[in-house]
């Protein structure tokens, strides 16, 4: 079969593509970076799309000829500077389910999420002896909701599939948020009381179940929540985690919701001002509703049982680069954020006295003078207010790297030529320059997160 798929180098399209290509599926990926794509997963056909914008059915027909199928994995969880949740969740699916229909391709697969019911609409009020607030609806729900109520009333072969908590060795987002908590050395830190329920389905189970939908006998016009054989609370799954990394037991230590809130709500502005992160408001409001189904249903449709999550962990060991991303993921933002303050107020502090005084009289024994010597205090003003900037939006992190070896190489340079015994200063500002190199250079490497 030819099948296109939508958010094919994201962390659920990426696997199903690999299943897709193993099983002797033609496929055309689609997304909104395809050179990004090409690099990831060169072997299949790309095409740019961009949900953002595309929203009308005429964007997508000419894309559908001879698509056998089309599966939609595109999402994201809240709306940013660079993204319109509803477009990419609601718009844009819903433009490529109609082309789907006009152009009479065979199957369409819809990856929603469990939560999304109508249910997620009401404000549902917490068990005794839970210190979290009602239920509310997010724009998460509303928005995949609207598109998978859209493909249901179509006449087409649709399928929705709504999983639970998806897991694989490979993670990023939520998925990676539970290792690094998992991970943490003193204790593991649950919201509240840690009893959020899930229900996780490891990938390979949910790419197998794909692959089977597609089949010619398959179950069609179905709604099915692919989860797996138990339901298991958070603090169950960061201690399951945790023992699958090999790390000694910690104990689960809950953290007030009021603390929880806040740090969402921070994650919030980090995400608007362009630094990736999971720990959003709407991944909490959506972790406070039971992720949990009836498996029956899924395990009938696609005749198998998917694996217990202890399981699926002991057939992948966990090994050191797996231990090594965990310790990471709150290293990681960390380091970006240190960096970058520390170059921004590197500039700033260095356009007032005294330590503007200080900066021109060592640029005036370096051997600059006059204009030259503020023309070079004012650029390396700018240059450290720009590269700091630059440190804290995720598409611009190489390039903030890069400038900060350059213009660190550059400083360190010149003074060794010109004011070398600064290397003996016993308040060693070149000595302590030396670790901005390779800070950033980690930095620019841990930038990948795909």
């Amino acid at each position: 079969m030819k099948i296109l798929l939508t958010g094919a180098y994201g962390f659920i399209g990426s696997h199903i593509v690999a299943g897709l290509v193993a099983a002797g599926h033609k496929v055309v990926g689609c997304g909104r970076d395809i050179a990004l794509g090409r690099r990831m997963i060169p072997h299949i056909d790309w095409i740019e799309s961009d949900l953002n914008r595309d929203t009308a059915p005429a964007n997508w027909i000419g894309r559908l000829d001879g698509v056998d199928a089309v599966i939609n994995c595109a999402g994201i969880l809240q709306s940013s500077a660079a993204d319109d949740i509803d477009a990419i969740h609601r718009h844009g699916p819903v433009a490529l389910f109609e082309a789907c229909r006009a152009a009479g391709v065979g199957r369409v697969i819809q990856i929603s999420a469990l939560g999304v019911e109508p249910k997620a609409g009401k404000n549902i009020e917490p068990k005794a002896g839970e210190n979290k607030k009602p239920e509310v609806e997010t724009s998460y729900a509303d928005s995949k909701r609207g598109a998978d109520d859209a493909l249901m009333a179509m006449d087409i072969d649709w399928i929705v599939l709504r999983p639970s908590l998806v897991y694989a060795r490979n993670c990023y987002g939520g998925t990676a948020l539970f290792r690094g908590l998992a991970a943490l050395p003193v204790a593991i830190p649950v919201p509240g009381l840690g009893n959020q329920r899930f229900q996780p389905i490891h990938m390979g189970d949910l790419v197998r179940a794909v692959l089977r939908l597609l089949e010619p006998d398959a179950p069609a016009r179905v709604v099915l929540s692919p989860v797996g054989p138990e339901p298991m609370t958070l603090r169950d799954i960061l201690s399951g985690l945790r023992q699958w990394l090999g790390f000694g037991p910690a104990p689960v230590i809950g953290v007030p919701m009021g603390i929880v809130r806040l740090a969402a709500k921070l994650g919030d502005l980090m995400h608007w001002i362009g630094m990736r992160g999971s720990m959003r408001s709407t991944a909490l409001n959506q972790m406070s509703r039971d992720n949990v189904a009836d498996m029956a249903p899924f395990a009938r449709a696609v005749g198998f049982t998917p694996r217990r999550f202890a399981d699926a962990l002991a057939a992948e060991p966990a090994g050191p680069q797996d231990r090594w991303h965990a310790r990471l993921v709150f290293l990681r933002p960390l380091l970006r954020i240190v960096l970058g303050l520390f170059w921004l107020a590197s500039g700033l502090i260095t356009a007032f006295d005294p330590a503007r005084s200080h900066a021109m009289a060592i640029l005036g024994h370096a051997g600059f003078g006059g204009n030259w010597a503020l023309a070079a205090l004012w650029s390396g003003v700018a240059a450290d207010i720009m590269l700091g900037g630059l440190a804290l939006i995720d598409r611009h992190v190489r390039l903030a790297g890069t400038g900060m070896v350059a213009v660190t190489a550059g400083y360190l340079a010149i003074l060794s030529l010109t004011i070398p015994e600064l290397w003996l200063d016993p308040l060693g500002p070149l000595v302590k320059t030396l670790p901005l190199i390779p800070a950033a250079l980690i930095m620019m490497t841990l930038e990948d997160d795909r």
